[in-house]
């Protein structure tokens, strides 16, 4: 074969061999760049992820939002109170569950008003509740009658609460929230009390009082 043919044949193929040889780094570089940069950023949103874990277990491990509520609007406040605090949610479930009869007002025979007039009346809890890790306690019910409803007390004779600072926070339909205050503060003189609030299912004013208690 001719000599200026082999030639021309060997420089065609290390042009081929460069073209392919530059046209490749920069695109392996430009793969790195986008994995490295993708990477980063999976890396940025697990550590958000991880130190919103880490948060939420930190925090509740000490504070705790307990709450009893029969018609579902004390459980709307109390959950986002949680979310707020990043406590645990934990329901007051009594064992025998109330009905829309039991919560009659306006007669005199239904449940919630036989136990409101009997001091002694203690409904029972179903649930077991642990509040010894517990330091801070936002306490959650319905007003009942202008005061704290008796499932309430029960709660208190059956979990230690001495030294724990507890939070209570109400519903109702307008009665506030002092007169609650004041028989809890009465039934256990051993609890450091934070003056609680009467609370709508309103998002903004939940996270306008927390705010304003700084726990």
């Amino acid at each position: 074969m001719n000599k200026k043919i082999i030639t021309l044949i060997i420089t065609i193929a290390i042009v081929a061999i460069l073209v392919g040889i530059f046209m490749i780094i920069p695109k392996s570089s430009e793969e790195k760049d986008n994995s490295s940069s993708k990477n980063k950023e999976n890396n940025q949103v697990n550590n958000n992820e991880n130190n919103k874990d880490n948060n939420k277990e930190n925090n509740s491990s000490s504070i705790a939002v307990i709450y009893f509520s029969a018609s579902g609007t004390t459980k709307k406040v109390a959950e986002i109170i949680s979310n707020e605090t990043l406590a645990d949610l934990i329901e007051i479930v009594p064992k025998e569950k109330y009905t829309s009869a039991d919560l009659d007002w306006n007669d005199s025979k239904s449940r919630t008003s036989i136990e409101c007039d009997d001091e002694s009346s203690r409904p029972e809890i179903a649930n077991v509740i642990n509040v010894d890790n517990y330091d801070v306690i936002y306490l959650g019910y319905p007003i009942w009658w202008g005061d704290v409803p008796h499932i309430i007390l029960t709660f208190m004779d059956t979990h230690k609460l001495d030294g724990k600072t507890v939070i209570p926070f109400c519903t109702s339909g307008g009665t506030g929230i002092s007169g609650s205050m004041s028989t809890l503060k009465k039934y256990n003189k051993n609890v450091n009390w934070i003056d609680g609030e009467r609370l709508s299912t309103k998002e903004s004013d939940i996270i306008e009082w927390l705010k304003s208690i700084n726990y």
